[in-house]
């Protein structure tokens, strides 16, 4: 993976980094991709960040993003182990600084079984890395990047739970997507969000405004999947720390409001040899006409193992919904989404928003910037799982030489979507989770996430499901208190 700046080689060169440091703050990833960490003193950081790494409560493992234990025992951290630790790793090419807490070094950890030492099969990090190492084998570098949609709220933590998460105040009125002028409202705090990812080594390739109240877009510069999916979450911490000192709240929740546009986390993805060259692009002599033995027109400028790598993920995206679009409130994001640009469906297409894969390829980027844009995920994905899942899918793709399953979306009529002709997503967590645990499921195939992930994740799926069929809404309440 690509280092940060502050990347140290040896553990006497951490030592004179840290010279003048009294503490270090340290933190892993949950499945719901919430940073869980803590300070250490400098010694005890120090003498934890050796090769067998130090213990970790493995309960962030065993309970859901509110601290709530799993309605259901699962395989990490139960009852029967006793909540036992896990083995955390600091991974020392992490290294950063926190510009907005003076500066304290900040180090990413990854997860180890503390049995078998190998990376715990539901760490975030550890999957994305298995992952990447899977690509390896085959000879390719996995790169992408992500965008973040986010709504702004002028509100505190303390302001939203007096008004019970109702009637919540946008930073700003109104629908303003790349609006120059909006910004001037609230100058200090959209800065901020720029000049402090930079500071914090979370580069950023573009900000601005997208349409909806008080709604932000940044997309994140393109670099090594695991460096991608650190710099995704850590720019959601960046978002949330800087946010408190203007009194803000960012949300990256996928659906906050009805009747508006949600708020997504478009993935792009390409594939790289170890020579640097792009795997998805086409050779020069085929830029004039395109590739000869393409599936369709728009595939002709993509490359036969890209053509193979979009078969992948079309074949298998149903199975690993829950991987992708993690929470409940995401498929309200999916239902109806192509009204705004939301895909709901199997679907492909060249420079096509409205398709769930978008092909960027010649002739509206150089062959070097050739790649798919997964626009299926929401801004609350957990960006290891969801690049996991597309990479395992697309290199699944690639190994078994699979055919694109159909035309591209210009070929079909919103009807289709009725008449079974074209493949619909799951609509509900419930389902897709459902879809993702049967026995036959793409998802337990050992070259995608296999069947311990699948359980263990799959259970945690289940008990978001099961709060969620426990609750009574203020929609239902407002229907029929009255009426019913």
């Amino acid at each position: 993976m690509a280092a940060t700046r502050y990347a140290v080689k040896s553990l006497e060169e951490l030592r004179d980094h840290l010279r003048h440091d009294i503490k270090v703050k340290v933190a892993g990833i949950d499945v719901d991709g919430v940073l869980r960490g803590k300070f250490m003193s400098t010694d005890k950081f120090l003498s934890a960040a050796k090769p067998d790494g130090f213990g970790f409560c493995s309960v962030i493992f065993g309970w859901d993003i509110h601290d709530t234990v799993y309605s259901k025992e699962l395989l990490i951290s139960n009852k029967s182990n006793g909540y036992r630790d896990v083995i955390a790793i600091i991974d020392l090419t992490t290294f950063r600084r926190i510009p907005w807490e003076n500066n304290v070094p900040f180090f990413l950890v990854s997860f180890l079984d503390p049995d078998t030492k190998e990376p715990l099969f539901a760490d975030p990090r550890g999957v994305l890395k298995v992952t990447t190492e899977k690509a390896a084998e085959m000879g390719y570098d996995c790169f992408a990047g992500v965008e973040y949609e986010y709504f702004n709220f002028k509100e505190t933590a303390q302001s939203v739970a007096e008004k019970k998460f109702s009637n919540l105040d946008p930073l700003t009125p109104g629908m303003h997507g790349y609006s120059l002028l909006r910004t001037q409202l609230n100058n200090d705090y959209f800065h901020d969000l720029f000049d402090e990812s930079h500071k914090f080594d979370v580069q950023i390739e573009g900000h601005h405004t997208e349409t909806g109240p008080g709604v932000l877009e940044t997309a994140l510069a393109y670099t090594s999947a695991l460096r991608m999916a650190d710099n995704a979450i850590l720019f959601k911490y960046t978002a949330k720390s800087v946010g408190m000192k203007h009194g803000v709240i960012p949300s990256f929740m996928a659906k906050p409001w009805g009747g508006l546009p949600g708020c997504s986390g478009h993935v792009h993805v390409s594939l790289r040899d170890k020579q640097g060259r792009n795997i998805f692009a086409i050779s020069d002599s085929e830029l004039k006409s395109g590739r000869a033995n393409a599936a369709n027109e728009d595939t002709k400028y993509i490359s036969q193992e890209a053509e193979w790598f979009l078969a992948g993920i079309s074949d298998g995206i149903a199975d690993v919904m829950p991987a992708v679009v993690p929470t409940i409130n995401g498929y309200k994001r999916l239902v109806g989404g192509e009204a705004f640009w939301a895909p709901n469906a199997v679907t492909y297409g060249y420079d096509s928003r409205a398709a769930s894969i978008r092909i960027i390829s010649p002739p509206s980027c150089p062959p070097a910037a050739t790649r798919l844009e997964v626009r299926i995920p929401g801004a609350d994905m957990n960006p290891y799982f969801a690049l996991s899942a597309i990479f395992r899918l697309g290199l699944r793709g690639i190994n078994k030489k699979i055919p694109l399953p159909g035309p591209p979306i210009s070929h079909f009529t919103p009807e289709d979507r009725s008449t079974g002709k074209i493949k619909m997503l799951p609509t509900s967590l419930e389902s897709a989770t459902i879809r993702m645990m049967r026995p036959e499921s793409i998802a337990r195939e050992a070259e995608v996430f296999g069947n311990e992930f699948v359980d263990h994740y799959g259970g945690t799926r289940e008990h978001e499901v099961k709060l969620w069929n426990e609750a009574v809404t203020n929609w239902e309440v407002e229907r029929y208190l009255e009426l019913a």
